[in-house]
């Protein structure tokens, strides 16, 4: 890995500002080329121990730090991810397999989340109310939780570190970041550039691990973390949120979707298609709010399916070094694994491949791009969170069956809806049963703008105003002044 600032490339664990190795390693390997690209300490449930301990120690200072102190130090560790976003982006690349052009811009948006955080609380202050009792002031202030566990996933490393850690420690909390074991070093380099921005010693650690179970364990059932916030699979969500009911902790929880994407009769195709290529195949399909379930309506499936089928096959399919190239490796075997089972399940029960349909070389992680037609909602792909570059097309007839198709399932994160009437954008994206919704759009995130999930998508929200205020605990005080 070629870095300009090679201290990015820290592999063992961080703890109170210093280095944690660990007589257990574990590899961290390049999906695009399968080989290993660095060995990492693998820490235990001892490790977080001592991680909360510090933790916990630097909760008692970093609450009374006057918020433009605090404001200052993470300003400052925007303008450090800034000035090596290029080499985080390499990191974030040849570990996660993403293109290098999605890479950096992630490591870029990190930088700018945390300036708009800082920005936004700013804005914050007291609330005073009138009082029913003569003499008496009621007015309500913000405190920080106190420490926070932050579990995040391997496609988007560094997005997801910063979305939790930044918010939380700017309200006045500290954090214990448990990265995936497949994506451990971008965290890490995060934590070497919080200490060059000084953020106090305990203030963000990173405990990298192989086996998450010891360390979420503890991380659980310790009294001292007071809130744990994860992204990731629902099944490992409600696992963790289980295991966090005997200390009553705070949980935010950002889990697996299976968004729908309609495209009514009256659609601009064009833009429709540009959309469904953007909330399909950005990431190589690897993504949370990734549309899972096209419904197209009948009158225009054909030629939505022949086009989109047209623009997929001309994606490129390579190392995420190589500027060229759309789609990057999946991230391990069991993501092939997986895509393969969808495709396989779905033309045995009659759909069809428009486009790709499987790997040019088996002995890589790289996949084609797909366009599956003929789908029917009794194939294991209508209940799958596909999390790869697949696109399964649906038909519908009108707008109350494709309302009742959407929202025919337990996920409720993310849903498309593209038509040029106005109203029926507007009625069908109140209808559609997710905690966010693309109308006649597939950009749907924003730092401004509040994003998580309802149903079994989640609990909470992460970015905008409502980001900041999981992580702090409202007070009311009454007061009679003597």
């Amino acid at each position: 890995m070629q870095l300009k600032n090679k201290d990015l490339l820290l592999t063992d664990g961080w703890i109170n500002a210093a280095e944690f190795r660990s007589k257990r390693q574990f590899a961290v390997d390049d999906p695009a080329t399968r080989e290993d690209i660095a060995t990492v300490s693998d820490l235990d449930a001892t490790h977080a121990k001592q991680a909360i301990a510090a933790a916990t120690t630097a909760y008692g200072h970093w609450k009374t730090v006057p918020s433009q102190e605090r404001i200052h130090a993470v300003l400052r560790w925007a303008e450090l991810i800034e000035e090596n976003a290029e080499d985080l982006g390499v990191i974030i690349s040849t570990e996660s397999g993403k293109p290098l052009r999605e890479a950096k811009g992630e490591s870029l948006q990190c930088a700018a989340l945390l300036r708009w955080y800082a920005d936004e609380i700013q804005r914050w202050n007291t609330d005073n109310r009138p009082a029913p009792v003569s003499g008496q002031q009621n007015y309500t202030i913000k405190q920080p939780v106190g420490v926070v566990a932050c579990i995040t996933p391997w496609n988007f490393p560094a997005a997801s570190v910063i979305v939790k850690a930044g918010a939380a420690i700017l309200t006045g909390c500290t954090t214990i970041v448990k990265p995936s074991d497949l994506t451990p070093l971008i965290a890490l380099a995060f934590a070497r550039l919080s200490a060059a921005a000084n953020l106090p010693a305990g203030v963000f650690n990173v405990l990298p691990c192989k086996d998450p179970t010891e360390i979420g364990n503890e991380l659980c059932s310790n009294p001292d973390v007071r809130m744990l916030s994860f992204t990731g699979s629902t099944r490992v969500g409600k696992k963790l949120y289980a295991a966090c009911g005997d200390t009553v902790k705070r949980l935010a929880l950002e889990l697996g979707g299976n968004a729908p994407f309609i495209v009514f009769d009256d659609a601009d195709l064009d833009l429709a298609i540009d959309g469904a290529i953007g909330a399909r195949y950005y990431n190589s399909g690897q993504i949370c709010v990734g549309a899972n379930r096209y419904f197209v309506h009948s009158s225009v499936y054909g030629e939505f399916a022949r086009r989109l089928a047209d623009r997929v096959s001309k994606m490129q399919v390579g190392n995420g070094f190589d500027p060229s190239s759309d789609i990057g490796p999946m991230i391990n075997q069991a993501a092939i694994d997986r895509l393969t089972h969808v495709i396989e399940s779905a033309t045995e029960m009659g759909a069809e491949v428009l486009a790709g349909g499987g790997q040019d070389d088996a002995s890589t992680l790289f996949f084609q791009p797909t366009v599956l037609i003929g789908m029917t909602p009794d194939m294991p792909a209508y209940t799958t969170e596909i999390f790869g570059p697949v696109t399964c097309l649906y038909e519908f007839e009108n707008e109350d069956q494709v309302v009742a198709l959407a929202n025919n399932t337990e996920a409720g994160l993310a849903a498309y809806v593209y038509s040029r009437d106005t109203s029926r954008l507007a009625r069908v994206s109140e209808a559609l049963e997710a905690g966010v919704v693309g109308a006649n759009s597939s950009s749907i995130f924003a730092n401004d703008l509040p994003f998580g999930g309802i149903k079994q998508s989640g609990l909470g929200r992460e970015h905008g105003s409502q980001g900041l205020e999981e992580y702090v605990e409202t007070k009311s005080i009454c007061l009679v002044s003597q």
